[in-house]
């Protein structure tokens, strides 16, 4: 099944903008049912992998013979993982179709039916593989001198990212101001609320993968808590 992303033009234009304008490599959506064992990618996941949008059916036999083979083990014991109800993100390398090796990092949280109960799972696929270079400039041209007063809540919130997702500085600011955009939340408040996480999980990473990947993925559903005082 091919996943159709309920988001807005608005929002794509705004994940456009933040990751580079016509790329449909940097950030896709996904998800996966656990009673069927299915998989649903998005055109941009999709061609992560090297495919056409809806050239494939995604299973995870499919996904797992992307994996890169230093990374294969640790993915299969992951998914196995998740179906068990355990968490799953991960930052780690897939081959597509054409040799290509990527550098991923994929961020999600359960997915609940309309009674509660975990049915699966959903997030994004985020390409750790673009070069760094064009986001340095745009945050040294347009996001820093906006966001001066912020920088050291923003500069914590990269460090948090770094440590949770083992990613780079710059990646970590990527992924802050793709969410920023995204869910039209200032990049401020993203940092305030990443940052509001870390005391209430202490030393547990595995709590706090979990807690900033619902942070990330649910930025929409606190916008008003998030307002502008």
């Amino acid at each position: 099944m091919n996943y159709r992303s309920d988001a807005s033009q608005a929002e794509k234009d705004r994940v456009e903008r933040v990751l580079g304008v016509g790329d449909a490599l940097v950030v896709g959506r996904f998800k996966h049912r656990f009673d069927s064992r299915g998989w649903e990618w998005s055109a941009e996941v999709a061609r992560m992998h090297g495919y056409a949008p809806g050239e494939v059916e995604p299973t995870t036999e499919l996904l797992l013979s992307h994996k890169h083979p230093d990374d294969l083990d640790r993915m299969a014991a992951m998914i196995d993982s998740v179906e068990d109800g355990g968490p799953f993100s991960s930052r780690h390398r897939i081959i597509d179709v054409g040799g290509t090796v990527r550098e991923v990092l994929v961020v999600s949280e359960p997915m609940s039916d309309e009674h509660g109960v975990v049915v699966g799972t959903q997030g994004y696929y985020i390409d750790l593989s673009q070069t760094a270079a064009q986001y340095r400039r745009e945050a040294l041209d347009e996001t820093l001198p906006r966001v001066l007063d912020a920088r050291v809540l923003i500069e914590q919130a990269k460090g948090a990212l770094m440590l949770t997702y083992g990613i780079s500085a710059d990646q970590a600011f990527r992924v802050l101001r793709w969410r920023s955009q995204e869910a039209n939340i200032k990049l401020r408040r993203v940092a305030e609320l990443v940052i509001a996480e870390l005391p209430a999980v202490g030393g547990d990473e595995i709590r706090l993968r979990s807690r900033l990947d619902h942070v990330l993925l649910n930025l929409r559903a606190n916008r008003t808590a998030l307002a502008d005082t």
